[in-house]
């Protein structure tokens, strides 16, 4: 990227605002969603259960809603994870984050897992033309010349983003390193990086190596570090 940001307005557009536990509460979602009107992140991702609540109550702002699909395991059916897609984006998500299926993928079985994708992304474009998927790697359970081809499988199948991780898996979330070689392979595609971002320094890095998007929980206090 050209610039790093240097307010809080301008790191906020790169962050999805994140609450993924099973057990958030309505209050937890709200909590959320406010979070986001007050700092203007591009993004609340969510669980599919509190899509409409967090579409009704950030309905008029630049926030958009995220929802995930075949998360955070990505061994469902892939007309399962497409009707999780569609249904989200009929609800009023913009965005669907979908979990690859990470065992063809190390697999290197690049027909099923290019399937997979494009069963999703024509879920989330047919729905709404202006829809935004992003495709979970799982990188740090990856070689390296898997990620390439993750990369490859979802720019065929017609999807917007690479995202490095789901932040769930015990293996870890993002590195500078995936995020850096996703970039190079990544083609038109955007990279969004998430899981264990947690301070400024890191924000920093991921962006440098390449991520236009970061997934983050901590988001709020991230972005408290800078001047408003």
């Amino acid at each position: 990227m050209s610039a790093l940001p240097k307010t809080r307005r301008e790191l906020a557009r790169y962050i999805d605002h994140t609450l993924l536990k099973p057990e958030a509460t309505q209050a937890d979602v709200d909590k959320l969603c406010d979070e986001a009107l007050e700092y203007g992140f591009a993004a609340v991702c969510v669980n599919p259960v509190w899509v409409t609540t967090c579409a009704e109550r950030l309905v008029g702002s630049p926030t958009v809603v995220a929802a995930v699909a075949g998360f955070p395991l990505g061994v469902s059916e892939s007309e399962t994870k497409a009707f999780e897609a569609r249904t989200a984006i009929m609800r009023g998500a913009r965005e669907v984050d979908m979990v690859v299926n990470l065992g063809a993928l190390r697999a290197n079985d690049r027909d099923a897992v290019r399937r997979d994708i494009q069963a999703v992304a024509e879920a989330v474009h047919g729905t709404n033309a202006g829809g935004v998927l992003k495709v979970i790697l799982e990188a740090r359970v990856l070689s390296d010349e898997q990620i390439i081809l993750g990369c490859e499988c979802a720019a065929e199948a017609g999807a917007d983003f690479v995202k490095t991780s789901t932040g769930f898996h015990a293996a870890g979330g993002a590195t500078v390193e995936n995020v850096r070689l996703m970039r190079r392979h990544a083609g038109k595609m955007q990279v969004k990086a998430a899981g264990g971002i947690r301070d400024l320094e890191t924000v920093l890095a991921m962006l440098e190596a390449g991520a236009s998007r970061l997934g983050m929980s901590a988001g709020v206090e991230v972005v408290r570090a800078l001047p408003s």
